[in-house]
């Protein structure tokens, strides 16, 4: 039996965060169902490629995997009440418009805890429910440049450099998201009772100032560029290579750090440690050496060397040739629902003994489900249709 083969959810986000939540509590059993608008554009899932042979998206496909989507106009009242409808057994709802909207829909908490007690409710904002910034519009670059991580970050000449990493979207929103509403079930399971979860990006982050943030917690000082351990003030960090490829050198500890050194031919460097007192000389004789080989060729003289040591791969290598990453099934191959073919997809991150996840079929184009949604709830569909609840024209229904 799947982990959470008990939970329905009713998913109303769009972009990045939300819905890798709810792909995460998808793959693990769940039963999602998407809501969206066929007149709100959602950025993500228009991202090229497309799927050879389809108006699907390569993101649609993964994001949407092992849910059911619909179409609903919210500011409808048929479908408002259909929401109302699926609330009885859909009883956990994650939805990320600004603050205030679902109420005005009449969706809010508030409204949908008087038709199920036990409805757990989580909202996924930039900068949450409260506060003077709670209605601002961001992306994962505003919160992080927020968050004070940035300011650590990057060059002391440069400055923070774009990442293509949505640190903020999934290490933040999406996994707290998910967390949040484990736990509020757990609370349920134990008392009977539904809450409502007010989740935060900008929150997220800010325990991502790590110790860094304890640090000037403690003592009022803060971390500058290229000043502390992790952030280029020590010989942690990236080293060109001769084919101007990059070698990661993570050499902390002191057995670590012996080997390093001893492997790179400059064992008076060990005494200094990895965060020596001429770190920049220490650094630029170490840049020299790294220098001197290829990418692969260091990859070869420091593998079978235990001193976390290792070479910055491709998007290429690291998803087609890294054993590791093969062996833990990271990259995974799910059927396309009603084409007869198969694509690869980012795969699930944890890893259960009695309950393996298998990540179900790909994700079907928004609206697809929604005849057999409004059917399975006893709805004429074709009077919703008419109604203008989907939406939809007749001629655009699905």
């Amino acid at each position: 039996m799947p982990l959470l083969d008990n939970l329905k959810i009713l998913d109303f986000t769009t972009l990045l965060p939300g819905p890798y939540a709810t792909l995460l509590l998808s793959d693990m059993g769940a039963d999602v169902i998407k809501v969206s608008s066929p007149k709100r554009r959602d950025l993500v899932l228009e991202y090229e490629p497309y799927l050879e042979g389809t108006a699907l998206s390569a993101n649609e496909a993964w994001l949407g995997r092992g849910k059911r989507n619909i179409f609903l106009d919210l500011k409808n009242p048929h479908a408002v009440q259909m929401i109302r409808n699926l609330i009885l057994t859909y009883d956990i709802v994650i939805e990320q418009f600004r603050p205030g909207v679902m109420d005005r829909l009449g969706l809010g908490y508030e409204d949908l805890k008087k038709i199920n007690p036990g409805l757990i409710y989580c909202s996924l904002t930039g900068y949450g429910q409260t506060g003077p910034l709670s209605e601002r519009a961001g992306h994962d670059c505003n919160y992080m440049a927020r968050s004070g991580n940035l300011s650590m970050a990057g060059y002391a000449d440069q400055g923070p450099a774009p990442m293509n990493m949505q640190i903020a979207d999934i290490c933040c929103g999406s996994m707290n998201s998910v967390i949040g509403i484990l736990a509020a079930v757990n609370y349920r399971q134990m008392t009977g009772k539904g809450q409502y979860i007010d989740v935060a990006m900008l929150d997220g982050l800010i325990p991502l100032t790590g110790m860094d943030g304890v640090r000037y917690l403690t003592t009022g000082e803060e971390t500058g560029r290229e000043e502390g351990r992790l952030n280029g003030g020590s010989v942690y960090g990236y080293y060109e290579t001769a084919d101007g490829g990059y070698l990661s050198v993570g050499s902390m500890e002191p057995k670590f750090w012996k080997i390093f050194c001893e492997t790179l031919g400059c064992p008076e460097f060990i005494e200094g440690g990895v965060m020596p007192a001429d770190a920049e000389q220490v650094k630029g004789r170490i840049r020299e050496i790294i220098r001197a080989k290829t990418r692969m060729e260091w990859a070869g003289i420091f593998r079978d060397k235990d001193c976390c040591v290792e070479p910055v791969a491709s998007l290429g290598e690291a998803l087609d040739e890294d054993p590791q990453i093969r062996a833990r099934q990271m990259v995974v191959e799910v059927e396309v629902p009603e084409t007869g073919r198969r694509v690869r997809q980012i795969g699930f991150p944890i890893r259960f003994s009695e309950t393996p996840v298998l990540p179900r079929e790909a994700g079907a184009p928004l609206g697809a489900h929604t005849r057999q949604v409004a059917e399975e709830l006893g709805y004429d569909y074709e009077a919703l249709l008419k109604a203008g609840a989907f939406g939809l024209g007749q001629e655009a229904a699905k």
